[in-house]
């Protein structure tokens, strides 16, 4: 049984459609189109293989999507919304893919759009948003993912350079970036970024192995021995974690739209298989359990979709908190995670072959329930918001 992973299924079921503009319904498509014709007839085959498609990146680029919302310095200029239906759309397709360029037009060309004096801005954006210089954002260490605040990464400060000592882990991009942004404390204890270009002596990126999920992506560790950029390099605007966490928030709703494309891509394969697969005699759907599963998956994708074009609104209105920001990512990982993990098991057997994709999207999606903060550590964030109290240690 072969089934269309490409064909619209309707979970577009509360018409949300009709609250977007023909610029972002435009946008979505072109992204759709692209994950149907670019990456889904190609991406298992690097999954399994664990290899980066490299040949997406001129045909991504072609797209002009590089710097979603972000003005200026030839970004698009995009609504937020928008800017949120291309991550959903991307990892509607494929979570590697999405997390490519999530890394690149995100967390790295926000750093620099954010917090990078107008030198930095005009010598990397207008190259990052033609994608003809790919970025990478160096936070999380070995020893430190939930608790970054509390990085051991230092710069210090020798005449007119930094060098830089220490270990990142899990940096996307980074082994064949052309900058990434290094956070790292300064003599004072100050936290910075820190653009480091390729080839720089000391700077060693190896790509980590072994994962099981978004296998197509290039995670790197990297050592950080005496590496020295000059003191231009440092993201002008960065004196604080406080800085650090602006990107962060800016970013986070981009996570919360991959969910809702992992959750599309789930309900519309579990559903077309269902259609398709009979048993006992009868297709699928015609049973009461099937039924009740497609519901259940039906609703959790609505709600997602309404609560991300809210917050996207309020971003784009300059209302959003960071306990908004935390609250989508931590309700829309968990929501896609059960949908997928439904569909799944409505496939059965075929549900772990990489053929129907559906295996790949359920390995994935764990990244996506762990990544950019875990589900507990977003649930903090909005506790703290809601009472006024920290429950978790700070810097």
């Amino acid at each position: 049984m072969s089934i269309d992973v490409t064909r619209s299924l309707g979970t577009d079921y509360y018409l949300v459609d009709e609250l977007l503009t023909d610029e972002e319904r435009r946008i979505r498509d072109t992204v759709r189109a692209f994950a149907n014709e670019e990456v889904i007839p190609i991406i298992n085959d690097y999954w399994e293989r664990a290899e980066f498609p490299f040949e997406l990146i001129p045909k991504l680029a072609a797209l002009n999507i590089a710097g979603g919302n972000l003005q200026g310095y030839g970004c698009p200029g995009m609504s937020t919304v928008a800017a949120g239906l291309i991550a959903q759309e991307l990892a509607r397709g494929d979570a590697s893919v999405c997390t490519f360029f999530g890394v690149h037009s995100g967390l790295a060309m926000t750093s620099l759009a954010l917090l990078g004096s107008e030198e930095q801005k005009q010598k990397w954006l207008p190259a990052m948003a033609r994608m003809e210089k790919i970025g990478a954002f160096g936070l999380t260490e070995p020893n430190h993912g939930s608790d970054a605040v509390a990085l051991e990464t230092r710069a210090h400060r020798e005449g007119n350079e930094y060098v830089i000592t220490g270990a990142k882990r899990w940096i996307g991009n980074a082994s064949f970036a052309d900058v990434t942004i290094i956070w790292a404390r300064d003599d004072e204890g100050n936290v910075g970024g820190f653009l480091v270009e390729k080839g720089t002596p000391g700077f060693t990126p190896t790509v980590m192995t072994g994962k099981v999920s978004k296998r197509a992506v290039w995670q790197a560790d990297i050592a950080l021995e005496g590496v020295r950029v000059p003191l231009e390099n440092r993201l002008a605007k960065s004196r604080s974690f406080k800085d650090t966490s602006r990107v962060l928030t800016a970013t986070r709703s981009g996570v919360a739209w991959e969910a809702i494309g992992h959750a599309i891509a789930a309900y519309e394969i579990a559903l077309n298989y269902a259609q398709q697969r009979v048993q006992f005699g009868k297709p699928l759907i015609s049973f009461q359990i099937i039924q009740n599963k497609l519901a259940a998956m039906l609703a959790n994708v609505t709600s997602m979709q309404l609560l991300c074009l809210r917050l996207s609104q309020l971003q784009a209105e300059g209302k959003m908190t960071d306990g908004m920001a935390s609250l989508a990512k931590m309700n829309n990982a968990r929501l896609a995670r059960e949908v997928v993990a439904d569909a799944r098991e409505m496939l059965g057997g075929n549900g772990i072959l990489l053929e129907y994709h559906i295996a790949r999207h359920h390995a994935d999606i764990e990244a996506v329930f762990t990544y950019e903060g875990t589900d507990t550590i977003q649930s903090l964030i909005v506790g703290r918001e809601i009472t006024g109290t920290q429950a978790f240690s700070s810097r």
